[in-house]
């Protein structure tokens, strides 16, 4: 039993040393991303790994207030058989 928690330990210290903290750079022979249409300077690398809104839109979390009936809709009919 002892054993088992010396190696987890062990083996967590080990894999959380393994995180580098270095600047990203292209790797080599590679250059940059292209400059995206309608910029006017090449991002940076923490620019590149931000998520756009569009990406990870933001939670509309308002509770329905008011409730309004629902209109007919012609087009819901029933399945047939």
């Amino acid at each position: 039993m002892m054993w088992k928690l010396a190696t987890t330990v062990a083996f967590t210290v080990a894999l959380a040393a393994c995180g580098g903290r270095q600047a990203l750079k292209p790797a080599e022979g590679q250059g940059t991303p292209p400059i995206p249409r309608g910029a006017t300077e090449v991002p940076t690398a923490q620019q590149l790994m931000e998520a756009s809104t569009q990406a990870r839109p933001q939670r509309n979390a308002e509770l329905l207030r008011q409730s309004d009936e629902r209109q007919d809709d012609p087009f819901e009919l029933p399945p047939e058989h």
